[in-house]
C-alpha cells in the first residue's frame, strides 16, 4: 500500500497572493467578474493535484480570527488594510469550485487556518501519514518535522519548494526547528502586528539563540547581554514572551481528522465544467476535465480529415479554394467552433499561384507569419499562414532563405499581400508588417487588427492573443494552438522550429482562422457601439505610422553619453562622500537595511515617527523619504544620488547598448494597446519617462539627436491640451474666456483664487495655480495640494473651494462625469472612445474614489490622446502626399519629434501646425508650440 500524503492548503495566504499577483493586470471576464484571486488559487491547487500525487487533500479557511490571540493582545492584526473587494467576491467562488472538486474545505469559529492546520497536521502525523503543509507563511515553520514538511509556492513558474527540518533550520540560520517561534517572538511580525523586541532582527534572533537556546533563556541571561540591545531585551521581555505566545500556532484546535473526508476524490465534471464556462477558465478546464470536449459542427461544415491535406496531391485544384460548404460567418456572440476540416498545405509553386489568385478575388483575408530565430541572431521567415473563409486555411512552408523555392514562393504571396483594395486581417499588424517588410513585402490595404480592436473594445481587458482565443473561441479545449501559447509553454520559451509541417499546419491554421472569425465580432461590435470613427480614422491608419516610425528610429549621441555617464559617476561618488561624512561613518547607500539603520537608529531622523516594512526593516522608499527631505540635509542627498544611479542606469549607460549594429540608430516599440486612456506609450526605451524636469534629465534629451549634419530635430509640442479640452468638455466660460482672450491660464487662475489683480500675480502664486489647474484633473485633494506646494491643508482646501467658485462649470463637469459613469458604467471621450469603470458603484470607498477620479480624468486624457493620433495621421499623410523626405520619429506625452531636412524646415512647420491646430475643433483654440535644433532639448 502507498505511503498515505495529506495536504493542506492556507486558503487566505493563497488566495491573497493570486489577487495581488494579478493586481496590475487583473483578469476581468466579459460579464465584468474579477476572477483573479480565484485564477491564481485554482493554479496553485492545480500544482498540487498535478505534481504532488495526493492521497488526501483539504483546503482550511479562518472563520472569524483568533479568539484567544485577540484576548491577550487586542491590536493583533489591527494594522490590516480592509479585504479587496476582489477577494470578497472570489471566496463564495472558489467553496463552489471546493465543492465542484470534492476537496473538503474546513475552517473552526474563533481559530486561524494555521491553528487547524497543525492541529490536523499534528494528527495525521501520528496516524502514519506524510503531511505537507502549502502556504507562503513563514510561520508554520515552527511545526515540521521528518514527517510533516512545508510546501511554498513559489513565483514565475517555478515548482513549489518543499521545507523539512533541514531546510527551515537553514532559512532561520538555527539548530532545531522549535526555535522558529522564539525568532518571531524576538523579531516580532509586522504583517501580524506583533510587536516583539525593539531593535531585534532575525539575524540577531538567531544569534542570540545561538549562545542562549530559547527566548526564555536569553531574558533569564539578559543581564549578560552589552549595550542597547541588552537594554532593549531587559526593558521589553515581557512584550517578547507576549508575542512568542502571539506567534505559536495551536495544535489542540476541536477537530477530528476523519481519514475518509478527507480522501482525494473525482471532481463532479457538470458543477465543474459549468463552473469554470462562467469564469471562462479556458485553458485551465482542458487540464482540470482532463478530456476535450466535442467540437459542435456548424450545420453546412464539410467533414473533418484525419489527415491534413496537401495541394499536391489534389485532383481538380481549384475545388481547393471553392466557396461551397463555406458559408460566410453572421457574426454572433462568439465564433463558431474552429474546425481543422479544411487546413491545406501549400507545398508547390503551382498550388502556390492557386492561392495567390483566389486571394487576390477575396474583399479581406487573414494571415500569419512563422519567425524562426538563427543560431546567429538572424529572424527567417519560416511561413505564412492565410485564410479568407471560416474553417479555411493554407500554410506555406518558406524554408529559410537558402531554399531555392524560398523566393519564388514569396513572390508569388506578394502580390495579395501588397494590394491596397483588400483588407488584411491579423494580430499585432504593426509587427507583421515589419516580419514582411525586412522580407521585401509591404502590406497594404485598411487594416483589421484584433489586437487593436480589442484594445478599443475593452482596453482595461487583456489583449494578448492567448486571452482572446479563450474568451471567444467556443469549446476551444481540444486546439492545439491554444495548448502551444499556454502559460507553461511560454514560461519555458517553447518553440515551433523543430516541429513538422504536418503539425505548423496545424496550428497556424487555427491561429489564423480564429483570427478571422474574431474580426467579424470585434468589427460588429465596433459598429454597434459606434466606435468606427476611432478604429478607422485613428487607430488603423496609426498601425502603419508607428510601424514607420519605429524603422526610422533616432539617433542618439554614443560619445557624448559615455562622457556624461562619467560626469554623473564623480557627481554621485561626492554626494556618497558627503552623506557619508554627515553620518560619520561608511555604509552601502543601496542597502536598506543600513541606510535605515543609520538614518533612523543612529541619526534619529523623523523623530521617531518612521514606518517599518512587513520584514520589520525600516521603510526608506522615495515616498518616505520624500516627506523628510525637507527638513534633513542628508535625505535630500541621498535623493539626488539615487536620481542620479537611476538616470546613469536606465539611461545614459543604457540608451548605447540599444543602438541597432545594421542602421546605428535606436528602434522603440510603441505601444498602441497598453494604456487604457487611449496613449501611447514605448519600450526599449521608454521615452516617456525620460526626466524633462531637472537639469540632468534634460542632458539626457540632449543625447538624442538628428541623422546627419543635413537633418534637425523638429518639435511640436500642444500647448496645455488637458486644460483646453476640460475647459471645452466642461463649457466652462471663465476659463474658456482665459483661452479664447490668449491669456495666461495659470496666471487668470491664480488671480482668482488668490484674490489679487492679474498685474500683482506673484510667481510663487502662479505655481500653486498651475498645481491645481493640472491636479484637478487627477482629483488632488487639500492633502496631496499642501503636499504639492508650499499652502497648508488649511489654505489648501481654502484655495480648491476657491477654484471651483471661480470656475463653476468644472465642478458641475466633475459631478456629472460620476453620474454618468454611475448609471452606465462607463465614460468616453469626445471623439467616442470609452472606458469602462466597473468598480464606479463599490461599496468600498478607496475602490469607488478610485473609479470616481476615472470617470472625471479618462475622457480628458483620452480626448487629449485622440486629437494627438489624428493629428498624426494627419501630419503624416501630408508628408507623404507632398513628397517630403524628412521623418517623423518620436511621439512622447503631447509632442511630436520629426528627423527633418533643413531644406524642409520652414515648409514642415507650416505643416505641422496646420495640421495639429485643425486635427479636432473643440470650443476654445488649440495652440501649438514649436521648435528645432541640433539635438531633442534645444528642438523643446
Amino acid at each position: 500500500m502507498n505511503q498515505p500524503r495529506l495536504y493542506l492548503l492556507d486558503a487566505y495566504a493563497l488566495i491573497f497572493r493570486a489577487y495581488f499577483a494579478f493586481a496590475k493586470n487583473p483578469r476581468i471576464t466579459s460579464k465584468g467578474l474579477d476572477t483573479s484571486a480565484i485564477y491564481g488559487f485554482v493554479l496553485a491547487l492545480l500544482d498540487v493535484l498535478e505534481k504532488q500525487d495526493p492521497t488526501h487533500i483539504a483546503v482550511v479557511f479562518d472563520i472569524g480570527g483568533s479568539a484567544s490571540r485577540l484576548e491577550i493582545f487586542p491590536e493583533y492584526k489591527a494594522n490590516r488594510d480592509e479585504t479587496p473587494d476582489g477577494i470578497k467576491v472570489a471566496v463564495p467562488i472558489i467553496h463552489k469550485f471546493l465543492k465542484a472538486m470534492n476537496i473538503s474545505a474546513l475552517g473552526v469559529e474563533g481559530f486561524e487556518a494555521d491553528d487547524v492546520i497543525g492541529t490536523l497536521a499534528k494528527k495525521a502525523e501520528k496516524s502514519g501519514y506524510d503531511v505537507f503543509m502549502m502556504t507562503p507563511d513563514k510561520d508554520f515553520g515552527q511545526l515540521v518535522t521528518d514527517k510533516i514538511k512545508m510546501l511554498r509556492p513559489k513565483r514565475g513558474g517555478e515548482p513549489a519548494e518543499i521545507l523539512g527540518p533541514k531546510e527551515i533550520c537553514e532559512k532561520w540560520n538555527i539548530s532545531r526547528v522549535e526555535q522558529v517561534v522564539d525568532v518571531l517572538g524576538l523579531m516580532g511580525d509586522s504583517a501580524d502586528n506583533i510587536p516583539g523586541i525593539p531593535s531585534v532582527g532575525q539575524k540577531t534572533a538567531a544569534k542570540l539563540l545561538t549562545e542562549y537556546d530559547s527566548l526564555e533563556g536569553i531574558l533569564k541571561n539578559s543581564d549578560k547581554i552589552k549595550g542597547k540591545l541588552g537594554e532593549k531585551v531587559r526593558e521589553f521581555g515581557d512584550q517578547g514572551i507576549m508575542s512568542k505566545s502571539l506567534a505559536k500556532i495551536i495544535i489542540d484546535v476541536p477537530i477530528d481528522f476523519n481519514e475518509k473526508d478527507l480522501e482525494k476524490k473525482e471532481p463532479d465534471e457538470i458543477a465543474l465544467e459549468s463552473l469554470l464556462q462562467e469564469l471562462e477558465f479556458k485553458s485551465l478546464s482542458r487540464r482540470l476535465l482532463k478530456r476535450e470536449i466535442e467540437l459542435k459542427k456548424p450545420k453546412d461544415s464539410i467533414k473533418e480529415t484525419s489527415k491534413p491535406i496537401q495541394a499536391s496531391q489534389k485532383i481538380g485544384q481549384m475545388d481547393l479554394f471553392s466557396a461551397e460548404n463555406s458559408p460566410a460567418l453572421k457574426p454572433q456572440e462568439k465564433p463558431v467552433p474552429v474546425q481543422k476540416n479544411d487546413y491545406v498545405i501549400i507545398d508547390s509553386l503551382q498550388s502556390a499561384k492557386l492561392l495567390r489568385n483566389k486571394l487576390l478575388q477575396q474583399d479581406s483575408f487573414c494571415f500569419s507569419t512563422q519567425i524562426v530565430k538563427s543560431e546567429v541572431g538572424r529572424n527567417y521567415l519560416s511561413g505564412i499562414a492565410f485564410s479568407y473563409a471560416p474553417n479555411r486555411a493554407y500554410y506555406v512552408p518558406l524554408g529559410n532563405a537558402a531554399d531555392e523555392d524560398y523566393t519564388d514562393l514569396l513572390e508569388f504571396l506578394k502580390s495579395p499581400l501588397e494590394e491596397n483594395s483588400i483588407i488584411k486581417i491579423g494580430y499585432d499588424l504593426k509587427y507583421q508588417k515589419q516580419v514582411l517588410r525586412d522580407q521585401g513585402v509591404t502590406i497594404g490595404g485598411v487594416f483589421h487588427d484584433t489586437m487593436v480592436m480589442h484594445y478599443l473594445l475593452e482596453p482595461d481587458k487583456r489583449h494578448t492573443i492567448q486571452y482572446l482565443f479563450e474568451t471567444y473561441v467556443k469549446d476551444s479545449l481540444g486546439s492545439k494552438y491554444l495548448a502551444l501559447i499556454s502559460d507553461d509553454n511560454r514560461k519555458r520559451d517553447f518553440s515551433l522550429d523543430s516541429l513538422p509541417v504536418s503539425e505548423l499546419l496545424i496550428i497556424k491554421s487555427e491561429e489564423v482562422d480564429f483570427l478571422f472569425q474574431l474580426s467579424l465580432i470585434l468589427n460588429k461590435r465596433i459598429k454597434d457601439l459606434n466606435l468606427e470613427r476611432l478604429y478607422y480614422d485613428i487607430e488603423a491608419p496609426l498601425i502603419n505610422i508607428l510601424s514607420k516610425m519605429e524603422s526610422s528610429g533616432v539617433t542618439v549621441d554614443i560619445k557624448g553619453l559615455f562622457n556624461y555617464s562619467k560626469e554623473l559617476g564623480v557627481d554621485m561618488n561626492g554626494l556618497e562622500s558627503d552623506i557619508h561624512s554627515i553620518a560619520g561613518k561608511n555604509f552601502n547607500l543601496g542597502s536598506p537595511k543600513q541606510l535605515g539603520q543609520v538614518l533612523f537608529d543612529e541619526l534619529k531622523i523623523g523623530k521617531g515617527k518612521v514606518k517599518k516594512t512587513k520584514t520589520g526593516q525600516y521603510a526608506t522608499g522615495e515616498e518616505v523619504l520624500e516627506k523628510l527631505s525637507k527638513d534633513y540635509e542628508v535625505v535630500k542627498k541621498l535623493l539626488d544620488w539615487r536620481q542620479l544611479g537611476k538616470l546613469k542606469s536606465t539611461y545614459v549607460d543604457s540608451l548605447p547598448l540599444l543602438v541597432n549594429e545594421k542602421t546605428g540608430r535606436i528602434h522603440t516599440t510603441f505601444n498602441q494597446a497598453v494604456a487604457s486612456t487611449g496613449r501611447l506609450s514605448s519600450t526599449g526605451p521608454n521615452l516617456q519617462n525620460i526626466p524633462i524636469r531637472t537639469t540632468n534629465g534634460k542632458k539626457v534629451r540632449k543625447s538624442f539627436i538628428p541623422r546627419d549634419p543635413n537633418h534637425v530635430l523638429f518639435s511640436a509640442d500642444y500647448s496645455q491640451i488637458e486644460l483646453r479640452v476640460i475647459a471645452s468638455m466642461s463649457g466652462d466660460e471663465n476659463m474658456q474666456e482665459a483661452f479664447l482672450d490668449g491669456d495666461d491660464i495659470h496666471i487668470k487662475t491664480a488671480s482668482k483664487v488668490f484674490n489679487v489683480p492679474i498685474n500683482e500675480v506673484t510667481r510663487e502664486q502662479r505655481g500653486n495655480a498651475k498645481t491645481i489647474n493640472f491636479g484637478i484633473i487627477y482629483g488632488v485633494s487639500a492633502f496631496g495640494l499642501s503636499q504639492q506646494s508650499n499652502l497648508s491643508r488649511t489654505e489648501a482646501k481654502e484655495v480648491i473651494d476657491s477654484y471651483f467658485i471661480s470656475y463653476p462649470g468644472i465642478k458641475k463637469y466633475m459631478e456629472n462625469q460620476v453620474s454618468f459613469a454611475r448609471e452606465n458604467g462607463f465614460v468616453e471621450t469626445l471623439i467616442g472612445r470609452r472606458r469602462y469603470l466597473r468598480d464606479i458603484n463599490s461599496p468600498n470607498r478607496v475602490v469607488r474614489g478610485h473609479a470616481e477620479r476615472n470617470a472625471v480624468n479618462a475622457p480628458i486624457q483620452g480626448t487629449a490622446a485622440d486629437i494627438m493620433k489624428l493629428a498624426m495621421v494627419g501630419v503624416y499623410d501630408r508628408m507623404k502626399k507632398e513628397g517630403f523626405r524628412s521623418k517623423m520619429i518620436i511621439q512622447v506625452h503631447d509632442e511630436l519629434v520629426i528627423d527633418t531636412l533643413k531644406s524642409e524646415l520652414e515648409e514642415l512647420k507650416v505643416l505641422v501646425i496646420e495640421e495639429m491646430e485643425n486635427a479636432y475643433r473643440l470650443d476654445v483654440p488649440l495652440e501649438v508650440d514649436t521648435g528645432f535644433g541640433t539635438n531633442w532639448l534645444d528642438a523643446h
